[in-house]
């Protein structure tokens, strides 16, 4: 068997593969597009990295692939129903990623409610004009609040026993609601898109990317919170439409957010940089050694389970998209 990888990095977690397999990947510097397009036709496996485009053009030019093993949670990066209909299976990485996600989600969200960041910022900048005193600087507690999931998947459901250990009630809203067993383990009530808006302290977006989910947070929907509620996004920064949200900041529609991922890229719109009521962090989710260590791992047994057969795949199914 002939794997293809994208990217050079993290070699450990890649030691069972390397072993089994015949296995191209570059020195330092990834592979290009076009490099990529060059050598796929005689290759098995692809392992892209989650920034890599694996579209209908790439696939169309590897008659022999068999499997796509994604670096990343997420798949958008894919054609994943266009693979599907060739007789291409797709994995993911979901595991690994779960609890430094939901670990960044909650510190995220503490950080914005005590203000944590912004009176450091203040205090290394504006050392000499700042305010301090019992009642300035003041923040809001988590604690007794109501936290909001969008999306109740593997991190929304980690980041939900997070919150409950914080002494946080529970709403979600999930394109499938969960069964009442597993409702009242986690103990959360599940509520119309509509009244998670109306009614969370603290927003926490957890959605894969789909074209449904595109601008799910925009004008109107900013309009509906709270004004005193706090907006998380750690999932993908399409999710929200940036512009409507510097709008709602500047307006006191709500009154904060935090933001591991953005919309345009690898940056938030420059208007985002100059509110304090923010909190930006550059898509650091997944950014630990164990982590990205064990997604590795994780796309090498994906590639051997789906070989050998003897061992968990996460393959991505048709009504996931």
């Amino acid at each position: 068997m002939k794997v293809l990888m994208t990217y050079d990095m993290y070699r450990d977690g890649f030691i069972e593969l390397f072993e089994r397999y015949d296995v191209t990947h570059p020195e330092r510097k990834d592979f290009s597009f076009e490099e990529v397009m060059e050598m796929i036709p005689s290759y098995d496996v692809l392992c892209p990295m989650f920034n890599f485009p694996v579209n209908k053009e790439l696939i169309d030019k590897a008659p022999k692939l068999r499997f796509i093993a994604n670096y990343a949670v997420g798949y958008n990066n894919i054609d994943v129903a266009y693979a599907l209909k060739r007789g291409i299976a797709v994995a993911n990485t979901p595991d690994p990623v779960i609890a430094p996600t939901a670990n960044l989600a909650l510190g995220l969200m503490i950080d914005v409610a005590r203000r944590i960041t912004e009176c450091d910022r203040k205090l290394r900048i504006q050392r000499d004009t700042m305010k301090i005193g019992i009642l300035n600087n003041m923040g809001t507690s988590i604690t007794g609040q109501t936290l909001g999931i969008l999306g109740m998947g593997r991190i929304g459901k980690a980041l939900c026993k997070r919150a409950r250990a914080c002494g946080m009630e529970i709403i979600y809203h999930n394109r499938r609601q969960l069964d009442i067993e597993e409702e009242t383990k986690l103990n959360v009530t599940y509520v119309s898109f509509d009244d998670l808006l109306k009614k969370s302290d603290f927003l926490s977006i957890n959605a894969p990317y789909s074209p449904e989910t595109y601008h799910i947070i925009d004008e109107k929907a900013l309009k509906s919170m709270k004004s005193s509620a706090i907006l998380i996004n750690t999932a993908r920064g399409a999710l929200v439409d940036e512009h409507a949200l510097v709008n709602a900041l500047k307006n006191n529609y709500i009154r904060g957010a935090a933001l591991d991922v953005f919309e345009f890229g690898d940056f938030p719109v420059p208007e985002l940089l100059e509110l304090e009521n923010v909190v930006l962090t550059p898509h650091i989710g997944t950014q630990t050694e164990r982590a990205r260590f064990e997604m590795a791992k994780t796309v090498s047994n994906n590639v051997i389970g789906f070989i050998e057969g003897d061992r968990k795949v996460f393959l991505i199914t048709s009504w996931m998209l």
